[in-house]
């Protein structure tokens, strides 16, 4: 799984990282992410608030959706503020809407969104052909 993170594309505004469908893939990408997040020179504390946006998204990708998912980091342009879109996409939701999900603790997950939610200064879903993105925007100043 390691060399398979090794092909992830790097430029100075964009990081892609597959996700893979199994287990301990969370904490890959958030290696992979974390490596990213240095090279920018992102202050730690937003690294964390960043690393913890996308273990939320990842987990729910690899948790609700079918695969495969990527995750996407990319600058967004601003008016002076630094803001850094987290992204996965996935192939779409991998059970029926409305339908509980076998297996899931309650206690333990449902609040994804709300960490979400709070950490970013805007996020949302894209619903388009082929999969599912969601995002959310972090200000790194």
């Amino acid at each position: 799984m390691a060399a398979q993170l090794n092909t992830v594309l790097r430029t100075t505004d964009v990081h892609v990282c597959p996700v893979p469908p199994v287990a301990g893939a969370v904490s890959v990408v958030r290696r992979s992410v974390a490596a990213a997040l240095a090279d920018w020179n992102v202050p730690s504390e937003v690294a964390e608030d960043v690393l913890l946006v996308v273990s939320e998204l990842v987990t729910n990708a690899i948790v609700h959706a079918c695969p495969p998912a990527v995750l996407r980091l990319t600058w967004v342009p601003g008016d002076g503020v630094r803001t850094l879109r987290v992204e996965v996409t996935d192939a779409g939701p991998a059970y029926l809407v409305g339908r509980s999900c076998a297996g899931i603790d309650p206690d333990e997950h449902g609040r994804g969104e709300t960490i979400v939610h709070a950490l970013a200064t805007r996020h949302g879903i894209r619903v388009h052909p082929g999969g599912v993105t969601r995002w959310a925007d972090l200000v790194a100043v």
